[in-house]
């Protein structure tokens, strides 16, 4: 049976993604003098404005307005007439230290209270997190969100290498793969939308895409006569950024994630410190589901964990192999309870998660990066 799935993928100039971003790079700043900083840290962007929201208790001394100016300025925001401008954007502050009551439950969990001292800390929310992994692509990611993340990039690079000199930063793209018996076969359909200077012709900017950033990213035996490609399909994009619509750190969970190609507990990632199960179980999950696949107990595998806050180990842990299992969902949940401590310490310890990483995990997915502690491959048994 023939079905086609589509991802998508966004730039850093994405006015969500500026948001994430911004939220990151306070992040990294507060654990780089800090790491036990507690961060739950989120950016609204507007017309002209940035206002940066939220909880942080750390010692750490941060200037945050300077960090949020040199992001936008990293990503290549300068004109307040098409987008925003780093120099002259108003930037907002509206910062508070974390709820004393969610405090009580991070700083001593449930079990420690009643006796069990080697369970310190506990989950920082409640929620449901998910891992997965497949073994389609070589990042054991699924194909449509691989490629679509590889095109986003392309277009980021092919900006800042001046390669194409006429695009900004805000951009989108979309890849719809066909599957024939549940693996990958071709792409069907390549959307991208890239915001661009107004003098730009829209023909040379259709046929400078397809040439410089598709062609040299999609593999050729997966494009045919029917793909087809729709490049900047409105046929202008000038306005983009903050300006063209307003952005809000986590509204992207799904091009963070999996593409839509798995399920998603709903939690975004951005700006939180590990102690917020939202991130740091849902890198858990991804490094256990990851290696489930590499040690080949399964061709396809998802994982979900839950929590509850101010409680260290998780209520539950379900595995869904698909079909694919080369030994029974029940085996491989007690190799996991063996394995791996899902106690936030355990998992923050585990994954390395106080240092200021934060920033490469913003961009074009928080898995598949082959640097990232959680994509690490380790052996099981």
């Amino acid at each position: 049976m023939k079905r086609l799935f589509t991802s998508e993928s966004v730039t850093e100039g994405h006015p969500d993604k500026l948001c994430d971003y911004i939220s990151d790079s306070i992040l990294d700043a507060y654990l780089e003098q800090d790491p036990y900083s507690r961060v739950a840290c989120e950016t609204v962007a507007g017309k002209g404005q940035i206002l940066v929201t939220g909880e942080i208790t750390s010692k750490a001394d941060i200037d945050i307005e300077k960090i949020v100016r040199k992001t936008i300025a990293e990503i290549g925001f300068d004109n307040s007439q098409t987008d925003i401008d780093y120099k002259t954007c108003n930037v907002l502050l509206n910062i508070s230290k974390q709820s004393s009551d969610i405090a009580l439950g991070v700083d001593k969990s449930l079990e420690q209270k009643s006796g069990l001292k080697e369970e310190s800390e506990g989950a920082g929310d409640q929620g449901m997190m998910f891992g997965f992994a497949t073994d389609e692509t070589e990042t054991f990611m699924p194909m449509p969100i691989f490629l679509a993340h590889k095109l986003a990039k392309r277009l980021a690079d092919v900006r800042k290498e001046k390669i194409i000199d006429y695009i900004r930063p805000d951009g989108k793209v979309q890849v719809t793969v066909e599957y024939e018996k549940d693996k990958p076969k071709r792409i069907d359909t390549i959307v991208v939308s890239t915001q661009h200077l107004e003098t730009v012709d829209l023909d040379k900017l259709k046929k400078d895409i397809k040439e410089k950033v598709i062609n040299p990213i999609l593999p050729n035996e997966l494009l045919d006569e029917y793909t087809k490609y729709y490049i900047n399909p409105t046929g202008r994009f000038v306005i983009g950024g903050p300006l063209g619509d307003s952005g809000l750190t986590g509204r992207k969970i799904i091009v963070d994630t999996y593409g839509g190609y798995s399920r998603h507990g709903g939690g975004a990632f951005s700006g939180k410190d590990p102690t917020k199960v939202d991130r740091s179980a849902a890198y858990m999950a991804r490094f256990i589901a990851k290696n489930i696949v590499a040690n080949g107990f399964a061709r396809k595998c998802e994982i979900q964990l839950s929590y509850a806050i101010g409680v260290a180990q998780p209520v539950s842990i379900y595995v869904d192999t698909f079909g694919t299992g080369k030994i029974p969902e029940s085996d491989i949940v007690k190799i996991i309870k063996n394995k791996f401590n899902l106690t936030p310490k355990g998992i923050i310890e585990t994954l390395n998660l106080r240092t200021p990483i934060y920033k490469k995990t913003t961009n074009y997915g928080h898995f598949g990066k082959n640097d990232l502690s959680w994509e690490k491959i380790i052996k099981l048994v």
